[in-house]
């Protein structure tokens, strides 16, 4: 287990902080961290196990890629907002033209909000001051106990 966090993870997660997930993503990555886990387990694809067994007898609540992913990402836009640079500018500026026709495309900035559960401008705001936006994220990406 400790191979697998220290070794296949971080090589899988690799600039993962500047993904834009969508839903299908979200699934390809729960679904290999369930594969990781199942392989280290010795337990074959075939076998009518439920994932929450397999969590369950490795002692965890609920799978934790995809929670790392969030954290680095919210930890990584608290780091953009707080500096004045070409990386701030391009997540505040805008783009000048016309947009193409079509479904407007998934944005960086829509996972933050959703995540955090506000505004990114609200977002940037409480980014300045480094204890609260920490307590935010870890609010954000602590694990919930179902209702």
């Amino acid at each position: 287990m400790r191979i697998l966090k220290s070794c296949i993870f971080p090589v899988a997660t690799y600039g993962c902080e500047t993904w834009t997930l969508t839903k299908k993503d979200v699934e390809k990555i729960d679904a290999f961290e369930m594969k990781c886990y199942r392989k280290i387990l010795r337990i074959p694809w075939t076998a009518k196990r439920t994932n929450q067994s397999i969590l369950q007898e490795l002692g965890m609540k609920e799978r934790q890629l995809l929670k790392n992913i969030q954290q680095l990402k919210l930890k990584y836009f608290g780091h953009v907002v707080r500096h004045n640079n070409l990386e701030k500018l391009c997540l505040e500026g805008a783009v000048e033209g016309r947009r193409g026709r079509g479904r407007p495309r998934r944005r960086w900035t829509q996972d933050i909000s959703n995540w955090l559960g506000f505004s990114v401008r609200e977002a940037s705001i409480l980014a300045q001051d480094r204890d609260g936006f920490r307590s935010a994220v870890w609010e954000a990406t602590s694990y919930k106990d179902p209702p």
